[in-house]
């Protein structure tokens, strides 16, 4: 029997290994279907996929480094489908307007650029997630360096009350911020 990927130890947890093989035998069909503009797999989808932990399963970190290859690979494609019918200038001009949508936040002062949670609620320490906002707003601003993996990869510690942002608010805001990097990116 073949694995899709490298299986931590009996005592190490890892991801479960039928639900990775399933969402990976979904995304090749999507993948190979994808010259249609709506198929049933979309890039965000692919980042949004969780599975459960058991003992034995398969390697978090090699299954995260492919989920984020097929989903550089899902933005390829819809980039490829978008430019072959309304041209490249038309694609930049689509991730524009959804860069313009993320921007008003980033003018906010630090601190306050995303809900708070509850004070007995933890969240991300806000001073993390406005030092990558900072970053953020060079690239848009000066075309600072910043990849979707920078994104992708960034950590904050946790705080509660005014000084934590809602978790759930920036993942999602990063999420978006994610998807236009990749659709900028060539290749």
């Amino acid at each position: 029997m073949t694995t899709l990927f490298p299986k931590v130890g009996s005592l190490k947890l890892g991801y479960h290994p039928t639900q990775v093989e399933e969402f990976f035998d979904k995304a090749r069909a999507a993948y190979e279907r994808s010259a249609e503009p709506d198929t049933e797999l979309a890039p965000l989808d692919v980042r949004r996929t969780a599975f459960d932990l058991k003992h034995g399963g398969y390697d978090t970190a090699a299954v995260d480094s492919a989920l984020d290859r097929l989903e550089a690979a899902f933005v390829g494609r819809q980039r490829e489908a978008y430019v072959r019918s309304n041209g490249q200038d038309a694609w930049m001009q689509e991730l524009a307007q959804r860069a313009q949508t993320l921007y008003p936040r980033l003018r906010r002062p630090a601190g306050e650029r995303f809900a708070h949670p509850s004070a007995v609620s933890s969240g991300y320490r806000a001073s993390d997630v406005d030092d990558l906002l900072t970053r953020v707003t060079a690239f848009f601003d000066r075309g600072a360096p910043l990849s979707a993996d920078e994104v992708r990869g960034a950590t904050f510690r946790t705080a509660h009350g005014s000084r934590a942002y809602d978790e759930a608010t920036v993942d999602a805001f990063l999420a978006r911020m994610v998807d236009i990097l990749l659709g900028v990116t060539e290749g």
